[in-house]
């Protein structure tokens, strides 16, 4: 599973990812592995170009 976009490459909505990220935090108890360290910020990455994307479809 790719943790940094859709299968077909466009990026997820800011929402989605958002709930992937607390479920990664559920998970991890408040102490992130490296690996999970990893995946979070491909996760902020990922969500902070949806939030992007959000703001220019609203313009």
């Amino acid at each position: 599973m790719s943790s940094t976009s859709s299968a077909s490459g466009k990026t997820r909505p800011a929402d989605v990812v958002n709930e992937e990220i607390r479920a990664l935090w559920m998970r991890a108890e408040g102490q992130l592995t490296v690996e999970q360290r990893q995946q979070y910020q491909e996760l902020v990455t990922e969500w902070a170009e949806a939030v992007r994307e959000e703001i220019v479809k609203a313009a």
